[in-house]
């Protein structure tokens, strides 16, 4: 007897086994509650921008000095892809890619290492300032962001950010939470705005002013005084902390008399001078969300990140919970808050779609053995894969995978080969009891033993097809790395499932069976026999099934002809991922240098105005002058680089995909020529 046959006997009768199956079950359990769920698989992409500063120096001479001596330094640290820059006047920008999978604690500390161990690469005495570095990777993709609208005229941009930035500190406190950050808004400064004639009649210059405000905002460590047997620390001067104090900066003296600032200048405390705009609009579907207002208002953008490796549906959750506790207290009435981002219900919806189909496939397997064979072999098969899958539900966690769409297509995928070994197994035990073999404890090993080995043999073979795809290099191989493995190691858990539990499970349901067996597979015999020699009688006729046989095979090479043909004549799109649709598209715009950011806000106005003509949008928020908060597609193409009077994003939220009729790739595609040709009339690039 082979080894199969052999796991077989030594678990057929055993207490051991059953307790194996609920371990199994318990494992699959465990990793359901503790697997953290996102959207997409977690995806080691790890680079750095290094900002480096030279006032007042050109591009060319930034490239010269810092740029390309920089690239050559950074091109030595192990582990790098790519490194590239771009010069501007003041300031180089390097970026650093590593590759695929490289770690990223240990990437970034190579990195510091190389920069802070070769300084000498910097020019001596020409100004340039300490390189700044600041690492990305897929954890700094927010996973929420809360806008902040208000249809109140006497609210503006101002205000909404203080209620902003009171926001951030309540929503740090949500445990999971990394970066929050506000987008929008100006920040409140101190003007001072001098008076010509009152300068001129004290006889004090622009310098002194710069040169008074410089000195006067100054405070440092005088030394200790020391008196009465104690120690005293001296702190010469103090912080300028209110336009009162600028005021009362004394920055001359005229006749023997001290100059304030107030006395030549005005000074007032209020909102800078707006370098950025975000306003919110609302499309035709805004009910949707519980929006009744029509139009748009200005806006201000939280965007929270998580920390690695905690449960996105989670986090989102608590957010959003947290922020509608804060409504009425730090969100004052007449502040509008929606969510515009919460990839943890997204995330949520396609793994329990996902679920779903998984459910529905294990269903659709367990009928198919019903009819085949009959209801207890069905119950056996069923437990089988059940057990399979909860397993491998612990082996993914274990290894390290999440639940998201590519771990859970693998399981679907897989779920007709995980089925196979269980099947094969019980058909053989089904077959051998139809024999009217009586003793089943001799009757399972031997039928188990006979089909051990090709059982074994086409679950490597299948291993062996997939687990190549494994080693695929680049951002696609650990993108798509949970089918290969999740699905290799389904099936090894299949074998051992298909040699331990299921000739278990067939010896305590099947033993008593043996008549009711008998009678129903000669009926089924009989109905089989009639159908196949009715249907296959034809082909298999000697010489008089030549003819029929030649036609089968003709209309076969005609089938895999029209299937090859179908990508040919682009009837079929080859794609490496289906389309997915999703509940929001991106808009980005760029002006011609130069440009004004008002400018570029009327243009992002009047892109604004078409789309909210759009039948499936909810909403959309404009950012004119800064970067959208970015997403996966944003963090690769650097997106979160994009900032100047220039530049411009406007993020289109639409309708759940179950309300609408079109996917959002078709309304991306729908929308794209109008809004290029706006563009193009108002000499914008406009991408979708």
């Amino acid at each position: 007897m082979g080894i199969s046959g052999r796991i077989a006997k030594a678990f057929l009768t055993t207490e051991i086994t059953p307790l194996l199956a609920i371990l199994g079950l318990l494992l699959g359990a465990f990793a359901v509650m503790v697997t953290p769920r996102e959207e997409e698989p977690q995806i080691n992409v790890t680079f750095a921008n290094v900002f480096v500063a030279l006032p007042g120096a050109s591009s060319i001479e930034v490239e010269h000095l810092v740029s390309t001596p920089a690239e050559q330094v950074l091109s030595e640290i192990e582990g790098i892809k790519h490194v590239y820059s771009v010069s501007m006047p003041g300031k180089a920008v390097l970026t650093v890619q590593f590759k695929v999978g490289e770690d990223r604690t240990q990437a970034i500390v190579r990195l510091y290492n190389a920069i802070y161990s070769n300084q000498d690469w910097l020019p001596p005495g020409l100004g340039v300032a300490q390189p700044i570095i600041k690492p990305m990777g897929i954890d700094d993709v927010p996973i929420a962001t809360l806008t902040l609208w208000s249809e109140d005229e006497q609210v503006g941009a101002l205000e909404l950010q203080q209620v902003a930035h009171a926001i951030e500190a309540e929503l740090k406190r949500v445990p999971g939470t990394r970066d929050i950050y506000t987008i929008g808004g100006t920040d409140r400064v101190v003007h001072v705005l001098p008076d010509p004639a009152r300068l001129a009649g004290y006889g004090i210059a622009l310098s002194d002013l710069r040169n008074a405000l410089q000195m006067g905002n100054q405070s440092r460590n005088a030394g200790k005084m020391v008196a009465d047997n104690r120690e005293i620390p001296v702190q010469a001067g103090v912080f300028l902390t209110s336009a009162e104090d600028v005021a009362e900066l004394v920055v001359g003296v005229h006749d023997g008399q001290p100059v304030f600032l107030r006395d030549v200048a005005e000074v007032r405390f209020g909102a800078d001078q707006p370098e950025q705009y975000v306003w919110f609009g609302t499309g035709p579907a805004a009910e949707a969300k519980g929006i009744t207002a029509q139009g748009e208002f200005p806006a201000v953008t939280i965007a929270i990140a998580k920390k690695p490796g905690v449960n996105a549906v989670d986090v989102a959750d608590q957010l959003i919970n947290r922020f509608e506790q804060l409504k009425g207290t730090f969100i004052p009435d007449g502040v509008n808050a929606t969510v515009t981002r919460n990839y943890g219900a997204t995330a949520n919806d396609k793994a329990q779609k996902l679920i779903g189909k998984l459910i529905f496939a294990t269903t659709f397997v367990v009928l198919l053995v019903l009819v085949a064979l009959g209801r207890r072999e069905a119950v056996i098969v069923g437990a089988a894969v059940v057990i399979t899958l909860a397993a491998t539900l612990f082996a993914s966690w274990a290894w390290g995978f999440t639940i998201n769409r590519v771990s859970l297509f693998a399981l679907i995928f897989s779920i007709g080969i995980l089925v196979d070994d269980a099947i094969v197994v019980v058909e053989n035990i089904h077959r051998h009891m139809s024999m009217g073999k009586k003793n089943l404890l001799e009757a399972i090993p031997l039928a188990v033993d006979e089909v051990g080995g090709p059982t074994i043999l086409a679950t490597f073979a299948v291993i062996a097809a997939l687990l190549p795809m494994a080693f695929v290099t680049g951002l696609m191989g650990p993108y798509m790395s949970p089918i290969p493995i999740n699905a290799s190691m389904g099936m090894l858990i299949s074998l051992g499932v298909a040699f331990v539990v299921t000739p278990w499970m067939a010896y305590k349901l099947l033993r008593n069976s043996h008549s009711v067996h008998e009678c129903e597979d000669q009926e089924q015999s009989a109905r089989l026999y009639r159908f196949f020699s009715r249907f296959m009688g034809p082909f298999l006729n000697g010489r008089k099934g030549r003819g029929p046989r030649w036609l089968l095979l003709f209309g076969i090479l005609v089938l895999i002809g029209a299937s090859v043909a179908l990508p040919v004549f682009k009837l079929v799109v080859l794609k490496m991922l289906p389309f997915d649709n999703k509940s929001e598209f991106q808009v980005v715009v760029d002006m011609p240098e130069g440009t004004t950011v008002e400018q570029t806000a009327r243009v992002l106005g009047e892109l604004g105005g078409y789309l909210a003509t759009v039948p499936e949008v909810t909403d959309y928020q404009v950012y004119a002058g800064t970067a959208a908060p970015i997403n996966f597609n944003g963090l690769v193409r650097q997106y979160y680089l994009r900032s100047g009077a220039n530049v411009g994003d406007i993020q289109v939220n639409l309708m759940p995909k179950h309300e609408r009729d079109r996917k959002s790739h078709e309304i991306a595609l729908s929308v794209r020529e109008p809004l290029a040709e706006i563009g193009r009339r108002l000499n914008a690039n406009v991408k979708v």
